[in-house]
């Protein structure tokens, strides 16, 4: 059997593989990929080498490979490799490893061997006149976006970094400017453990002009892949919303002493559909960002539709937000009024909401101090991210439980509501910290008191941390659905091979 060679630079010495299963594996993927493709751990290198650093600073995981391949059609045979035994140590799925605050590249577990697909990156099949692409993982919102510039279509972006993956979000149920990303998925290719690549949901065919469908006929599969380790994801149909031609976002302000009150108006605007895609609610240090003024909240509402209808609900809106005698700000004109101090960020903001991130990553630099590039080495951040009611009652008691964990850990933190529904919070906590020791300490800490304090409260988190992944036992509404679950996994996936601890 041939020796593997180390990775470029590397030492001479190699980490043993967990097991002659995974040795195997590795020389055969090896064989299939090109040794310039495959990465292997040293036996004197720090643990985190192959992956480098992370923003969290989560312990770096012990990592015997990491495997690129170049297109699509190597991965069922990757699959298959490591699937054959439960000895061969399983894979770990990035997209292009920007999972900042939740993990970026590590896996959840020791001895596994990474899979990254940042390679594949292709848009294989763009339809404007439908209201379709299909994507890639390592295909990036940046990129979309400018293939959709100047057409009828747009893709549904987030605030983060314009290379950042569409696929890698929406499988782990990222939260975008128009909506979950979840939703934006009609059909999936997957690999299941074994080789075998299938289609489940709506996926173009030829000629095929069966309008898009997610659901199909009976049982629908597409959702038993979004936050799963049942296959590995190797490209998506996504849908493309409708570009607006006109959109306008609406600034509000109020005081933390008003929390409730404010969030019971918004809601109430909301819920009567006065406003579009994803209205967010910042606290004083997440609306820093976006020009809020200091020690006051502020509200994005976005309106969007024709230039009449924009213009028509943006004078509801204001004069709703006036009679509702809680808000010390009210403005419609900040993306438009030069003379504002903000008017650059709101102008961004504002194309956000309409489909076009920002490539030069201006206010994510605002926000984390460096680029995208450098946040994992040079940035301390972490995310929480749980699900609230939209109630001025329960937002006001989760913002008394960060206040506890800021008295008793001393860790600054921000939060921001994305509003999904008249009834519905997802809320965005982010905590950033210097990089050393003591302060990543307090942060992990942080963490872990927000995790234990909004359970406690009927707040579950809807994404999971690294360190947190066993989380989703403890707030399963049913053992049974936890037990279905794993009895699927032990069908589809009996030696354990894809995403060994993640959302097990």
């Amino acid at each position: 059997m041939p020796e593997l060679s180390a990775a470029a630079g590397g030492p001479d010495v190699l980490l043993p593989p967990k097991s002659a299963a995974q040795r195997e594996a590795l020389e055969a993927a090896r064989r299939l990929l090109g040794p310039q493709r495959v990465r292997l751990a040293g036996a004197e290198q720090d643990p985190g080498r192959l992956l480098g650093p992370n923003a969290s600073l989560f312990r770096s995981r012990r990592v015997a490979a990491v495997l690129r391949p170049s297109g699509a059609e190597q991965v069922p045979a990757l699959v298959e490799l490591f699937s054959r035994s439960t000895e061969s140590g399983g894979l770990h799925v990035i997209s292009t490893g920007r999972n900042w605050g939740l993990g970026s590249r590590e896996p959840a577990q020791d001895d596994v061997v990474v899979l990254d697909l940042g390679d594949l990156d292709r848009v294989r099949e763009l339809d404007v006149d439908a209201g379709w692409a299909v994507v890639e993982p390592g295909v990036t919102q940046g990129q979309l976006s400018r293939l959709l510039a100047h057409t009828p279509r747009m893709a549904n972006v987030t605030v983060s970094a314009a290379a950042t993956s569409i696929l890698g979000n929406a499988l782990d149920r990222g939260v975008a400017l128009r909506g979950q990303r979840t939703e934006d998925l009609v059909g999936l290719e997957v690999v299941l453990p074994g080789g075998e690549s299938v289609t489940v949901g709506w996926w173009p065919s030829g000629e095929r002009t069966a309008p898009v469908y997610p659901h199909g006929l009976g049982p629908s599969t597409l959702p038993l892949f979004v936050q799963s380790n049942l296959a590995v994801v190797t490209a998506a149909a996504i849908r493309l919303p409708a570009r607006p031609e006109a959109l306008r976002v609406v600034r509000l302000s109020f005081p933390p002493a008003a929390l409730a009150e404010a969030t019971d108006a918004v809601r109430r605007l909301v819920a009567q559909g006065l406003t579009r895609g994803v209205p967010r609610i910042f606290d004083a240090a997440a609306g820093r960002a976006y020009g809020g003024a200091e020690d006051e909240y502020l509200v994005h509402l976005p309106v969007d539709g024709t230039a009449e209808s924009v213009e028509a609900l943006t004078k509801i809106l204001t004069a709703e937000a006036h009679r509702a005698r809680v808000f010390t700000a009210v403005s419609d004109s900040d993306a438009t009024d030069t003379a504002t101090p903000h008017h650059e960020v709101a102008r961004l903001v504002e194309r956000g909401y309409a489909g076009d991130p920002d490539l030069a990553d201006t206010v994510f630099r605002t926000k984390m101090g460096v680029g995208a590039d450098q946040v994992d080495s040079e940035a301390g951040f972490a995310f929480f991210l749980p699900l609230i009611p939209f109630s001025g009652k329960a937002v006001a008691r989760a913002s008394r439980l960060l206040d506890d964990v800021v008295a008793a850990t001393g860790v600054r933190l921000s939060a921001t509501l994305h509003l999904l529904s008249g009834d519905l919070i997802d809320c965005v906590v982010a905590m950033k910290f210097p990089r050393n020791g003591e302060a990543a300490a307090r942060a992990h800490r942080a963490l872990d008191l927000l995790h234990g304090s909004f359970a406690e409260a009927g707040f579950p988190p809807y994404r999971l941390d690294i360190d947190h992944a066993d989380r989703r036992d403890a707030t399963a509404c049913d053992p049974g659905a936890l037990a279905l679950t794993r009895r699927l996994k032990a069908v589809l996936d009996p030696n354990g091979a894809l995403a060994p601890g993640r959302y097990r």
